[in-house]
């Protein structure tokens, strides 16, 4: 898969946040959003995402030889955000079965395999609504790694994790991202720290 931005820029009311970017992300390589809070890369990953409309500028995405509508574009990514909802009137086991009914499974993964890695056999009957913090993000990392998309986009993957966690994160980037395109906002070394490439998304203020 390949990305490319065309002068994109996005403004809230009279203010740009960022504008004139232009950058290709291709797949098999790992890209890090970089910059303060606040300073845009949420947003830059939700108009890739095509989840948020630029207000200048043009996105194209291909798949091997071909266009990819950008109205099609979810049908090829996987998002783990602190920010996105769970269901929590799901249980765990639930809250998988739904998931997949968009997405396919991760060559080799299966749900009883997904609950294993995410170490909660006890819990796959527990409603999300009881789940820590730090549990429902392990949860929605697990749901994005786990699914066979070509694009993944983090944002603030480490966010509400402890060390463990931390280093449970590291694992699932080393077992999980061969050959696809990871793209990740982050102001944390530790959580883009092996990534090939950078982007500062300050230099497009």
């Amino acid at each position: 898969m390949q990305i490319t931005l065309n002068d994109i820029g996005r403004r809230f009311n009279r203010d740009w946040i960022f504008r004139n970017i232009n950058y290709t992300f291709i797949s098999g390589s790992s890209y890090a959003i970089l910059g303060p809070n606040g300073s845009g890369k949420s947003t830059l990953l939700q108009i890739i995402a095509g989840s948020l409309s630029a207000s200048a500028g043009t996105i194209n995405y291909h798949d091997t030889d071909r266009e990819i509508e950008g109205s099609h574009i979810f049908n090829y990514l996987s998002v783990a955000a602190p920010y996105l909802e769970l269901i929590e009137e799901f249980t765990l086991a639930e809250q998988i079965d739904f998931h997949f009914r968009f997405k396919k499974f991760y060559p080799g993964v299966t749900v009883a395999t997904l609950i294993a890695l995410l170490g909660l056999e006890k819990a796959k009957h527990k409603y999300i609504k009881h789940f820590s913090s730090g549990m429902k993000q392990r949860v929605r990392l697990a749901l994005a790694f786990c699914s066979d998309t070509p694009l993944l986009l983090l944002d603030e993957p480490t966010s509400n994790l402890d060390s463990q966690g931390e280093a449970w994160y590291l694992q699932l980037i080393q077992h999980y991202t061969a050959n696809r395109l990871v793209i990740i906002g982050s102001n944390q070394q530790n959580e883009y720290a092996f990534c090939d490439h950078r982007l500062q998304i300050g230099d497009y203020k």
